[in-house]
């Protein structure tokens, strides 16, 4: 299955993406550290683990980390 933009993203998508935008280390830190309220006032992490569409978590991501909407692709 080829990455799909405007439908689900992976997993392995959504990390590539994080990466992409703020860097491995900081990525990861971020995933990790910051609670997002639109996600359950959980963590990317958490969220991932819980199930969470990788793709609603890259959004959230997006909205609390302010990316500009032309890079949420």
């Amino acid at each position: 299955m080829s990455p799909s933009y405007g439908g689900r993203v992976r997993v392995t998508e959504f990390w590539e993406r994080m990466e992409g935008r703020f860097g491995r280390v900081y990525a990861a830190s971020g995933a990790r550290d910051q609670v997002i309220g639109r996600l359950g006032n959980r963590t990317a992490h958490e969220a991932l683990e819980a199930g969470v569409d990788p793709r609603t978590v890259w959004l959230a991501v997006c909205e609390h980390f302010d990316v500009p909407v032309s890079d949420r692709h």
